[in-house]
């Protein structure tokens, strides 16, 4: 093969093995730590207008290490023997960086080595040189630690001494063989996948959203997620589903995902939900006030509650009168109705239409009896005033009780008073002393206090005592006090001076 063809070839091999590349970008599991090389390789040197004969090398083994720093970048070490006829031979001992793209079926690698370049021409000798070889391969995943190379092609750059006149060949190689795999970069990752819902728990009815969270898979490939559940309806074809609760029992329930990438990478995940037994609301209610006048109104208030935090309505119903409102107060109007008690019904309802009643009472009180006429007003005893015996005169002790008597009298507009005055039988003149004193206490009340004449009465009475009376006569009432007689108008009050006198004559007869 002439060095043009071979260098076409390379050329060839190089651009497939860029092309191929698209698809070996995508990796599942971690790529090696050390890989170990062993194969067949085909040499040809370049120099065949060097020395005649030289021609291509078919017989060749290729060993190789390398070590990987990292997912992308390592280091090689590679040695080279090949044969031709004429007992020509090749030997390379090189070492360099290596590139590799690591995908699911394949690895990309190129490489840059340089070191030993040993040439052996039998008619012209040995000559121990530098050389440099650089190229790619492609590696086929045949195992899990096994690969296939079944292409290798390189450059090959070489030095050759003979006769103290250095030449440099350009030349290069093609070969192929096994790949031992050691250690790996990273962990393996297995994709995964963990479900989630919300809520957890729900009534009939109620929606559910299922949550899928994919791991360790390959992000280079579209996902698929497929959803179902036992007894339940679920719609979503993405990472969320959505579950149809409607017409499910009480009871447990298991959301189920299924991923997969179109390949190798699948993984399942579960979640639970719970539908609960529904609970109906609960109320009580009241009345205030519980006891009405016949027509009054009562206030009815319900304290309805839903276990499970739904929506309530409020309905009402009476025995008698009428009641109305919607919410959780009504007004109970009692017209029309007999004494008694009235029934009250008190319903509540949530929006599933569970119910839950209550009762209280109002009570009618019968309509109370006529009140009783008030008593006649009746005359009644203020107080009394004492004299002297055988005297007439309102001394400072009876003034005193007579203001008194004028004080209620003031306050008191509408009554009168009545004062009777009476005497021992003993004493001189008695009916007359009786009368002066009934007299003189009423011009006390007239001329010093203010009464007016009208509102004060005269009589005499028989009470036997050196004293008078005075009664008490409240507007509507008369008195009546047997035994007595109205003074005659012909008896005059008496004054202080004119008391004196008079007792100083009675006193010279």
């Amino acid at each position: 093969m002439s060095q043009r063809k071979l260098h076409a070839l390379i050329n060839v091999i190089v651009a497939a093995l860029i092309l191929a590349a698209t698809s070996a970008f995508a990796q599942d599991t971690p790529p090696s730590k050390v890989d170990l090389y062993g194969g067949y390789v085909w040499a040809d040197t370049g120099s065949h207008g060097f020395a005649p004969g030289l021609k291509n090398m078919p017989v060749g083994f290729n060993a190789a290490g390398t070590w990987w720093t990292g997912r992308y970048l390592g280091l090689t070490a590679d040695s080279q023997f090949s044969y031709g006829k004429n007992s020509t031979r090749l030997a390379t001992l090189q070492a360099g960086p290596s590139v590799r793209w690591p995908g699911e079926h394949a690895t990309i690698f190129g490489q840059a080595l340089a070191g030993l370049y040993d040439l052996n021409v039998p008619t012209l000798g040995s000559s121990a040189n530098m050389g440099i070889t650089a190229g790619g391969g492609l590696d086929l995943h045949v195992l899990p630690r096994l690969d296939l190379r079944v292409i290798q092609a390189d450059m090959q750059w070489g030095r050759f001494n003979a006769h103290l006149q250095r030449t440099e060949f350009l030349g290069g190689r093609i070969g192929g063989g096994v790949v031992l795999k050691f250690g790996s970069i990273g962990p393996v990752l297995v994709p995964a996948a963990s479900c989630s819902v919300q809520p957890t728990e729900v009534f009939e009815g109620e929606p559910v959203t299922a949550t899928a969270t994919a791991t360790n898979f390959n992000p280079k490939r579209t996902l698929t997620y497929t959803w179902s559940a036992n007894g339940a309806k679920v719609s979503g074809t993405g990472s969320t589903g959505n579950v149809d609760t409607k017409g499910l029992q009480p009871g447990s329930y298991t959301v189920k995902a299924d991923i997969s990438d179109g390949h190798k990478g699948t993984a399942t995940c579960t979640a639970n939900f719970t539908v609960k037994q529904p609970r109906p609301p609960e109320i009580s209610c009241s009345a205030n006030p519980s006891t009405v006048q016949p027509n009054g109104t009562s206030t009815i208030t319900s304290n309805g509650s839903s276990p499970d935090g739904r929506n309530l309505t409020y309905s009402y119903t009476a025995s008698a009168g009428n009641i109305s409102g919607s919410g959780s107060s009504a007004t109970l109007n009692t017209s029309g109705a007999q004494p008694g008690p009235i029934n009250v019904g008190c319903t509540v309802t949530d929006d599933r239409n569970l119910s839950a009643s209550g009762n209280t009472t109002v009570t009618v009180e019968a309509p109370p009896p006529a009140p009783a006429p008030p008593p006649a007003p009746e005359a009644s005893k203020l107080n009394e005033i004492s004299f002297k015996k055988n005297s007439p005169r309102v001394d400072n002790a009876a003034k005193a009780i007579l203001d008194e008597v004028a004080l209620r009298l003031q306050r008191d507009a509408d009554a009168k008073a009545v004062v009777v005055g009476n005497a021992d039988a003993k004493e001189k003149g008695a009916k007359k002393l009786a009368a002066q004193r009934a007299v003189n206490a009423k011009a006390y009340l007239v001329k010093e206090k203010g009464i007016d004449a009208s509102r004060v009465e005269a009589r005499t009475g028989n009470g036997g005592a050196s004293n008078a009376e005075i009664w008490l006569v409240p507007a509507g009432a008369t008195y009546n006090g047997e035994g007595t007689e109205v003074v005659s108008d012909k008896v005059k009050a008496q004054t202080t001076a004119h008391h004196r006198a008079t007792k100083k004559a009675s006193t010279k007869k």
